[in-house]
């Protein structure tokens, strides 16, 4: 009786023990999955897309919107360049409206700068700065001209006026959000003034040593 008790006893301690293992490793494996999800989720997603998230802009100014980014983070080789595309319900003057007063409210700064824009486009075209940052807004109206399919060419749009205000309605966004120090707008420059001191002329030799006659040897 007694040697079946202690062997009771073990296996009881034993399968403590073991049932203790098993916490502890699922402890663990939660405790690092979730910083690991988290960082991983970090690594992937911008923070500036997820500050635009937060612009205060209706619902209609953001019925679709597409990302791409490209670059690195820490600018290594290429600083990163963050394009969104934006389709707005309404037209071009309400959306640049709403997007520059949420801009403003949440703490971008118009920047009047050369090269903004760099070519002359239609439609509103403002750029902004904040801290590190800079941003190219570009309100227009909609290019209204299906994609090609099937590397068909694109369909015209029909000239009928009526046909093109029920197709052809709405606004498209573009923003555009880089370093400072990786747009050449924030670079000084090149001066094209000529210097004080002139350009300096070339020399002019007064006599060329070899006219002069040589003494022959005797």
């Amino acid at each position: 009786m007694r040697a079946a008790r202690s062997e009771l006893r073990r296996q009881m301690r034993e399968r403590r023990r073991l049932r203790m293992i098993v916490l502890a490793l699922v402890s663990l494996v939660l405790l690092g999955a979730v910083p690991l999800y988290f960082g991983f989720r970090t690594l992937s997603r911008d923070p500036v897309f997820d500050t635009l998230d937060t612009l205060d802009v209706p619902g209609w100014a953001t019925a679709k919107t597409v990302d791409d980014v490209s670059g690195s983070r820490w600018c290594l080789i290429e600083c990163r360049l963050r394009e969104r595309t934006i389709t707005s319900e309404r037209s071009p003057e309400d959306t640049a409206k709403v997007y520059e007063a949420a801009l403003r409210q949440d703490g971008w700064r118009p920047w009047h700068v050369a090269m903004c824009p760099a070519e002359e486009e239609k439609g509103s075209y403002t750029c902004w700065r904040k801290d590190e940052l800079t941003l190219d807004l570009w309100v227009r109206a909609p290019s209204c001209v299906p994609p090609p399919v099937d590397g068909e060419p694109a369909i015209v749009p029909s000239p009928d006026p009526s046909t093109a205000a029920q197709t052809c309605t709405g606004s498209l966004v573009s923003v555009k959000v880089r370093n400072a120090i990786d747009d050449e707008r924030t670079r000084p420059l090149p001066s094209t003034d000529p210097p004080f001191t002139g350009d300096e002329p070339l020399p002019t030799l007064t006599g060329d040593p070899l006219d002069e006659p040589t003494s022959s040897p005797s």
